[in-house]
C-alpha cells in the first residue's frame, strides 16, 4: 500500500494543479475551436487514496487504473461517486479481478484479451466498454496493435456480444514534438469512427503533452505527475 499522509499544504497543492489543468484543456478546446467535452482522468499509480478522494472532491471524478494488484488494495477506500477504467498493461489471468470494478478497459490489444473480457463479462450479465491500444509509434517496449492491425482488431472486437468498442488509446514515443503521433491517431479514430456507430472515444496524452493531444481531437486525457507531484 502506498502512504497515507496528506497534509492540508499537499491538498492546497493539488487543488491549484487541478485549477491550473483544468485551465489548460479548456484553453486547447478553445484554440481548436472544440464545443464537446474532454474528461480528465486522475492517473492513480503509487498514489494514496486520501489524495485520490481529494481530488475526486474537486472533481475529477474519473481515474485510471494501471496495476491490478495495486487497484484491488485501494478499490474499497474509494469515493464510490467516481468512475474508473483500467488503462494499464491487462494480463488475460487478471481480467476477473477488475470486470465488476471498472467501466471501460484502454489497454486492449489482442484478440485473445478481447475474447476473455467479453467472456467475464458474459458471466456477470454486462457490457464492457472498451479502447483499443494502438502503438502509433511502433515501439518494442510499449504494448498496442499497430495501426494496420487496428482495423481487424476493431472489426472482431465489434461483433462481440458483451464488449462495446468505444475507440481508441494511444501513448506516443517520448518526443518534443507528439503532433505528429496525434495527427495519426486522430485519423485513424475519425476513419474508424465512421464505421462503427459505438465509436466515441480518444484516449490521449498525458502530463507532458496534454494540451497538444486536445488539439488532435483526443476527449480523455490521462494526468498523473501533474496533477498529484511525481510518484515517489
Amino acid at each position: 500500500m502506498t502512504e497515507k499522509s496528506f497534509s492540508s499544504s499537499d491538498a492546497l497543492i493539488l487543488e491549484d494543479n487541478f485549477k491550473r489543468i483544468s485551465h489548460n484543456i479548456e484553453n486547447a478546446m478553445s484554440k481548436a475551436g472544440r464545443t464537446d467535452k474532454v474528461r480528465l482522468m486522475a492517473v492513480t499509480k503509487t498514489v494514496p487514496p486520501e489524495k485520490i478522494n481529494h481530488a475526486v472532491s474537486l472533481g475529477a471524478d474519473l481515474l485510471g487504473e494501471n496495476r491490478v494488484q495495486e487497484f484491488m488494495g485501494k478499490y474499497e477506500f474509494y469515493d464510490k461517486k467516481c468512475e474508473i477504467h483500467f488503462i494499464g498493461g491487462l494480463q488475460n489471468n487478471k481480467v476477473k479481478y477488475i470486470i465488476d470494478k471498472v467501466s471501460m478497459i484502454h489497454s486492449v490489444d489482442s484478440i485473445k484479451l478481447a475474447d476473455e473480457i467479453n467472456k467475464r463479462a458474459a458471466a456477470l450479465n454486462r457490457t464492457m466498454d472498451i479502447l483499443i491500444e494502438v502503438n502509433i509509434g511502433g515501439e518494442e517496449s510499449k504494448g498496442g496493435v499497430t495501426p494496420e492491425a487496428a482495423a481487424e482488431l476493431s472489426a472482431y472486437c465489434s461483433e462481440l456480444t458483451n464488449v462495446r468498442l468505444r475507440g481508441y488509446m494511444t501513448i506516443p514515443p517520448p518526443s518534443e514534438d507528439s503532433s505528429k503521433y496525434f495527427a495519426r491517431m486522430q485519423e485513424l479514430y475519425l476513419s474508424s469512427r465512421s464505421e462503427y456507430n459505438s465509436m466515441d472515444t480518444l484516449s490521449m496524452g498525458m502530463s507532458g503533452d496534454y494540451e497538444q493531444a486536445v488539439l488532435f481531437g483526443s476527449n480523455i486525457v490521462r494526468i498523473g505527475s501533474a496533477l498529484f507531484g511525481n510518484r515517489k
